[in-house]
């Protein structure tokens, strides 16, 4: 990352006649901005047609950048191949569950296990690299864009035979497929690999074993993509880093914990959910898992919007200093760039509606006003670049598990793991507690606190993890129908939570789902779930008012293990949150009003930067710990170096 802060957003020069360029380039340094990424959506404009390749135009932008001191994250155009590779290539293009092939018009449109569209997306990844490798303004590789956004699955005879090759690398055997995927029921036992297809649109329920399997595979077969782009590159440029933008904790189609695994850098789009009450908090649950799936290092956010989107029903407009805002929560939580979609707003096309740094009205806005005071802003908080958060408490969440519970067959369809991960992180923002999200078989090392609202699937080494985690001396939390199946999800049996019975000493011999509010004894009350459980060694803590154990606490080893057998309703968890902190040490970074929204990153050597962010239209007192007072006006944002 760079020793500042990047700035800046998507450019598209080719949606411009050229004239527009060197304004665009001067607007962008009276703006601040540092940094662009080039070259996303051009594959048509870089190879008009197969294997006829220009590059005058992208040549003639890249050498405006450079000429301006502007940095340049350059992309693989291979998100959305041209007009000739499905004209060309139709059994390229991606088939629902439906068996519908879809039709070239929008972007990505392929098949990820196309050998066809590897080969083509390759060659001009391949053109690219070669080209400018060695140009001035290259800071980095942006490979692709936006992984599986819209074509995560393909159900095709190409993506049928993928799915069985992967299938024979992790099983080996038939006999071992089946009795992962429990073919003995609805008499599916496969007797030749030829029989097993992508779980196709089918009179009934889909065997969940493939289900969950075929979502690994597709996820793996973008991973795949990414790979063979990236290795190309970094055979040609070995020292320039490569990452793609993730859409970390709002697409849940790949693992993200592989994408990054992979990644020099790992960057994330985030858009602001209109729906939601309080989107900013759904803001810093994107951008701590971001921080999280890079180790804790710097990241970079790739894309956001200065105001409104194109794509959901009602496309709210961004309130005066909520652009300021929105970009400081990300800073704060560990982003060493701020950039946006896009530069400038598009006359035509499909996001001709979603908002730029240059707007459709020109720089006589409110949007350009801020979009050059945040660039000034950001330039002098160059110090902060580099710098890390630490926290106490890690959530664990896990994309096969969320894959798994997404099987129709449910005991309720209520029970949202990613929403229910969200909503525990929402009790901690509103303490002020900044919270990592972790890999159930991650290390936990450093970590006091361990957090489980909803981990429904959970292999051994992640069960054997946690427990060793709370026999350390931590402290974990962890919420109802969790550890109930395992890797294949295969029912543990013997009493639920299966993978936990003894770190918790309870035993749950039945669900009830509820379609009301259950009371508890404390007088707190849950909602949509509730448990038949037997303490088995945990001390109960609280009960339902007909006396079974609704919430219980656990001595395991040096440290101890919570288990709730509801769905606590919002005050109820901050409260069991607010004792499982406390019993573990961890505490905020400064005393806070509600609304407030408080982080801090430091350096090795010691300095710190406390961000306090005020999401309320009243003004707040903000003590840091160890600290005096600080007044932070209404809808304001202060910066507190120490």
């Amino acid at each position: 990352m760079p020793d500042a802060i990047a700035y800046g957003g998507d450019w598209n020069p080719e949606q411009w006649p050229e004239e527009t360029w060197g304004q665009d380039v001067a607007l962008m340094r009276e703006a601040g901005v540092n940094r662009v990424s080039v070259g996303i959506f051009s594959w048509s404009l870089l190879e008009p047609a197969e294997g006829v390749f220009d590059f005058a135009a992208l040549d003639r932008a890249m050498d405006l950048l450079a000429a301006n001191g502007i940095k340049a994250n350059l992309a693989t155009p291979t998100a959305s191949p041209p007009p000739w590779f499905g004209d060309a290539y139709p059994h390229a293009l991606p088939v629902d569950a439906d068996g519908r092939r879809l039709a070239h018009g929008s972007r990505q449109g392929f098949c990820p296990s196309s050998p066809i569209y590897r080969e083509k997306a390759l060659r001009i990844a391949e053109q690219v690299g070669l080209r400018y490798r060695d140009h001035p303004a290259l800071a980095m590789w942006h490979i692709h864009n936006e992984y599986g956004c819209h074509n995560a699955r393909c159900y095709c005879d190409t993506s049928a035979a993928a799915f069985r090759a992967w299938l024979r690398s992790h099983y080996a055997t038939l006999d071992a497929l089946n009795e992962a995927w429990g073919t003995a029921f609805w008499s599916q036992r496969y007797g030749e690999w030829a029989q097993i297809l992508p779980p196709r649109a089918t009179p009934s329920l889909p065997n969940p074993g493939q289900q969950l399997d075929f979502r690994r595979f597709s996820s793996d077969a973008l991973v795949e993509l990414y790979i063979a782009e990236r290795d190309l590159l970094k055979q040609l440029a070995p020292d320039v880093p490569a990452t793609t933008n993730l859409m970390a904790g709002a697409h849940w189609d790949m693992d993200c914990w592989a994408f990054a695994a992979e990644m020099d850098v790992v960057s994330t789009d985030h858009y602001l959910i209109g729906a939601r009450p309080e989107p900013h908090i759904d803001l810093a649950f994107a951008a701590d898992y971001a921080r999280s799936l890079n180790g804790g290092r710097p990241w970079l956010l790739m894309e956001h919007s200065t105001s409104a989107v194109n794509w959901q029903p009602r496309n709210r407009a961004k309130a005066p200093g909520e652009l300021r805002r929105n970009s400081m929560s990300h800073l704060a939580r560990g982003a060493d760039g701020i950039m946006f979609f896009q530069w400038r707003a598009s006359r035509a096309g499909a996001e001709k509606w979603h908002s730029a740094m240059l707007p459709h009205a020109g720089t006589n806005t409110k949007i350009w006003r801020e979009v050059t005071a945040l660039g000034a802003e950001l330039a002098g908080l160059a110090g902060v670049a580099g710098s890390t958060v630490q926290a106490d408490v890690a959530i664990l969440v896990d994309h096969s598990s969320v894959w798994a519970q997404d099987h129709p067959a449910q005991p309720s369809s209520e029970m949202d793991p990613v929403e229910e991960a969200k909503r525990w992180h929402a009790a901690l923002w509103r303490a002020g507690i900044t919270c990592d999200l972790a890999h159930p078989e991650g290390d936990l090392t450093g970590y006091r606190l361990v957090l489980v609202p909803a981990l429904y699937l959970v292999s051994d080494s992640g069960a054997a993890n946690l427990a060793a985690f709370v026999r350390r001396g931590g402290v974990a939390l962890v919420g109802p129908y969790s550890g109930i199946v395992d890797e294949h999800d295969r029912v543990r049996l013997g009493g639920y939570p299966g993978a936990w019975r003894d770190l918790l000493g309870v035993t749950v011999e039945e669900f009830f789902p509820l379609d009301g509010p259950i009371e508890l004894a404390s007088g707190w009350s849950g909602s949509v779930w509730s448990e038949v459980a037997h303490a088995t060694g945990a001390k109960v803590l609280d009960t339902y008012v007909t006396g079974e154990p609704a919430w219980t606490r656990n001595e395991w080893g040096d440290g101890f293990a919570h288990y709730l057998t509801t769905r606590l309703d919002d005050g109820a968890l901050a409260e069991v949150l607010a004792a499982v902190t406390a019993e573990a040490g961890a505490s905020p970074a400064a005393e806070a009003p509600a609304g407030v929204e408080v982080v801090r990153r430091s350096h090795a050597d010691g300095r710190s930067y406390l961000f306090a962010i005020n999401h309320t239209g009243e003004d707040a007192v903000v003590t840091p710990r160890g600290g005096g007072p600080v007044t932070v006006a209404a809808g304001d944002v202060r910066v507190i170096p120490a």
